[in-house]
Formats: C-alpha cells, structure tokens, sequence
C-alpha cells in the first residue's frame, strides 16, 4: 500500500506543492492579518487610556477650582455664622456691624452677597446695603433644611435656582445660639457666571461635555448650557446607573442627556459637588481610525499581491508539473501499445516486491508472449505485426483493471503483467482470460495466439524480484514447448512446471 500510495504520488510533487504554497500563503497573510488587528487593538486600547486620563485631569482641576472657591466662600458663610454671637454685634452700627461680619472675598467676582436671616426666614442683614428690602425666604430648601434638622450642620448647597436676580447655586450654614438653638441661617450665592468663565478658559471641543453635579447626583451645571438640564436628578433616569458614575471609573456609550456616544471620566469625591468630562467616542478615536484605515489598506493590498503571486506561481507550477507528467509518461510508456515500458516495469516490480516482503503478501507475474510472430511479421510486414502487438495489448489492458496491476511491454513481442497481492490460481484465471480474448480477436488463430507463463510467490528475506521473473519466464518456454497457446504456472520453490 505504502508503494502504490508512493507511485501514485510520485507523478505529481509539483501539484502538491503549489497547494502547499497557496496554503502558507494564505496562513502567512491570516498570521500578519492577525498580528496588525492585534496591534491596531492595542493602539484603540491606547487613545482610550489616553483620552480617560486626559478627562480625568481635566475633571479634576475643574473640580479643584470649584471647590477651592467654595471653600472661600464657606469661611465668609462660617465667620459670619459665628461673629452672629458677638454680645456687641447688636448694640454698634450697621456700618460697624457690615465690617464685623464680611470680609472682602465676599465681594468678589461672581459672588453674590451674603445674607442674614433670622428663625422666621426674614432678611435682617444683607451685605450689600445697610438697609435692605424686608423679604422672606422661610419656604426656600437652603433655610428649611437648616430649620428642620437641628442636628444638621456645615454647609448645604441648594439646588440651582433665581437668586437676586441671577441664576445661582445658594451656599448657607445654620447659625446657632450658645445652647444650639435655632438663630437663622446665613446664605450666599456663586452665580452661574463664574461657571461659564470657568468653562470658557477650556481649550475644549464643541462637543466636548462638561458636567458639575451634587452628591446626590443633581445637575448643578453643565458645558453646553441647557437651562432645562440644570436641576435634573440623575437618580430619575430609569435608563442611567448610578454606577456608571461611580468614583475611579470611566464609562463608554449614550450619556444621561443626550444620544451621543461618548467617554465619560469622573472626578475625585469631594464630598460635595463632583465633576464628569466627557468626549464623542469619534472624536477619541478619530486618530486612530485614521490610521487604522491607512495600514488597513497597506495590508490589505500586501495580501493581495502575496495571494495573487501565489496564485500565479502555483498556476505556473501546475503547468511545469503537467508537463512533466506527461514527460515522465512518455518516458514510461512503450509509444506503440501504450503500455508501461520496460524501465517503468523493473521500478514497479522493485516496489512491490519491497511491499509484498514487509506485509508478507503474494506475488504473481505473467509473462506472455505472441506466436509464431517472427514468421508473421517477415509475412506480412512490420506494419501487420505493429498491428498484432496493439491488438495483443488491448486485450492485456481489457483484461487488467486493478490500480495495483502493471502491464508492460516487455520487449519485442514479449509482455508482462504484475499481479500484486494475488495467488498462482487467480493469475491463471487471468492468463487464460488474456489468451482467450487474444485468440478471439484474431481473424487468424494459428498466427495471432499467446503463450503465457505464470508464476507467484511469497517474498522472502534474500529473495530478489528476478527470481520471479526467471520463473515466469521458463514457465513461457514451458508453454512454447508444449505446443503454444497455453499458459504454464511454475511450481516454485523447485521452479517445477504445471501445465
């Protein structure tokens, strides 16, 4: 099997190396397809990391700025709050009593001036003027907060709201007596202005988001302004996750306002207001779609060249192994009777006989030869005994139609056929089948008729392939001698014949 499976591959390396040669080619572009998707990946990877980071410091010094504000504003809110309990602060005048309790950083820009109410929400002290507009802000949350939890204390930061005539966000602390009573509260304000400034000192893009919110997560302001945004409680959106947001973590998709995708980085907890940058996820990676595309492209028409050259080799390789097949074809196949020739049948016969050894298998060799051919031909011709070897090896050929058997043309108007894998009675059968078509297809029996001479045996260590020749071949003399249009098989090992 092994040398039939060799035989049969042997007339064709180059086919299955122009496979070979279309695969790797294939595999090489899949393996740099994947190396150049893994690299692009890392890169996307990269601009993401990147750009979160970018946010994250944009959002945190937005964030510092903001609360390093509050945090001024506050002290104003906590000294007024406390200079509240001065004995004297009643009995000096407004004037004096305006220079006690505010300080200069009240008055600066963007800052709203601070106000004093007292238990029932009434305006007492404002500090923009020595006699302010009697009002009350007793249902406001900046000052119902205060009155209604007496345990609460530091700074509230109300919702953004119309706070003297200006969009604000209202800062107020609880002003206590000595026993912790209820005195007032004492309110401020940082105007929606100082935002806008802020914002715009940014070298931002205009769809760039930022978003400045309060602990509980209520939109305090937010680049681009929409009015109708300020105030809005993330909590209330059904679609958003308060863990989206969450502290030390970015995220990626639809926003809570609006249907743009975009990367969202969060700052610190200050424990007040938070702020989220934001930016399209297009404009991210923008850069690296860019060069995506570009080795995208290089790549793409890398492999096309390699697959077409491939391609193009592989076509010209089957052609030069046509070529040769039919080379080595025509070097293996007598011209005449188109049977395999003498040379081709000495290098099947060692194969087999190799094989036959290793699995211990049978085999049998006709060796058959025309009658009376050479009176014929000086009869009638050359032409006329061309004739007679073809006829000869249309009927072999008819009567051989295993892949494994090897008819040839073994000289002149001698023939062998190799029978693997077969017993001295099977090839009989066969012999006598060749000799009958033969004597059939003649018009002139006593002319066209052959003797055949069969042997078959069993290979043995030592034994070579010529024995089986030899064999077969005293077995045809063994025919010729008895009278002709028979067939011999030889009785080996004594080589004794048996008619």
């Amino acid at each position: 099997m092994l040398s039939g499976w060799r035989e049969a591959t042997a007339g064709r390396p180059w086919r299955i190396s122009a496979k070979l040669l279309i695969v790797s080619s294939v595999v090489t572009v899949i393996g740099f397809s994947a190396i150049c998707v893994n690299v692009m990946l890392d890169m996307r990877r990269g601009e993401k990391a990147l750009a979160r980071q970018t946010l994250e410091n944009l959002a945190t010094s937005i964030d510092a700025d903001i609360s390093r504000n509050i945090d001024i504003y506050d002290l104003s809110l906590k000294a007024v709050a406390s200079n509240m309990l001065l004995p004297e602060i009643n009995t000096v005048s407004k004037s004096i009593r305006q220079l006690i309790l505010f300080d200069h950083a009240t008055t600066a820009k963007h800052f709203g001036a601070i106000q004093v109410f007292d238990a029932d929400g009434n305006l007492t002290i404002d500090a923009s003027t020595l006699d302010p507009v009697p009002q009350n802000r007793g249902s406001e949350d900046y000052f119902t907060v205060h009155r209604d939890n007496p345990g609460a204390a530091g700074l509230f930061i109300s919702r953004p709201m119309l706070f003297r005539g200006a969009y604000s966000i209202v800062l107020s602390r609880r002003i206590n007596d000595t026993d912790g009573g209820f005195m007032g509260v004492v309110a401020g304000s940082i105007r929606f202005s100082y935002f806008h400034e802020l914002f715009e000192r940014l070298s931002l893009d205009p769809e760039d988001t930022i978003t400045v919110l309060r602990s509980d997560r209520t939109i305090m302001m937010r680049r681009p302004f929409d009015l109708d945004i300020i105030g809005t409680n993330l909590n209330d959106r059904r679609a958003w996750k308060a863990d989206n947001l969450r502290v030390g973590a970015s995220y990626s998709g639809e926003g809570p306002v609006d249907s743009t995708p975009r990367l969202y980085a969060r700052s610190g907890d200050s424990g007040r207001l938070f702020v989220v940058a934001g930016k399209p996820l297009t404009a991210v990676f923008a850069l690296w779609q860019r060069e995506a595309l570009r080795i995208g492209a290089v790549v793409l028409v890398l492999a096309l060249f390699v697959l077409g050259s491939a391609i193009l080799l592989a076509r010209e390789m089957a052609r030069r192994a046509e070529a040769e097949n039919k080379l080595e074809e025509m070097a293996t196949t007598d011209a005449l009777t188109g049977l395999k020739n003498r040379r081709k049948f000495d290098q099947v016969i060692d194969g087999e006989w190799r094989r036959a050894m290793r699995q211990k298998a049978p085999v049998a060799l006709l060796m058959i030869d025309a009658d009376h051919f050479k009176a014929y031909n000086d009869t009638f011709g050359h032409q006329a005994g061309d004739q007679v070897l073809v006829g000869i090896a249309i009927c072999i050929s008819d009567s051989v139609r295993r892949a494994g058997d090897c008819a040839a043309r073994y000289g002149g108007e001698e023939f062998a056929v190799l029978l693997p894998n077969i017993s001295a009675t099977d090839a009989f059968k066969i012999a006598e089948t060749i000799r009958g078509k033969v004597q059939g297809w003649s018009d002139d029996q006593a002319t066209s008729t052959v003797s055949c001479g069969i042997a078959s045996l069993v290979p043995a260590a030592g034994m070579d392939w010529s024995i089986l020749v030899a064999a077969a071949d005293k077995a045809l003399y063994a025919a010729k001698a008895g009278g002709r249009n028979q067939s011999v098989v030889a009785s080996l090992p004594k080589l004794s014949l048996a008619a």
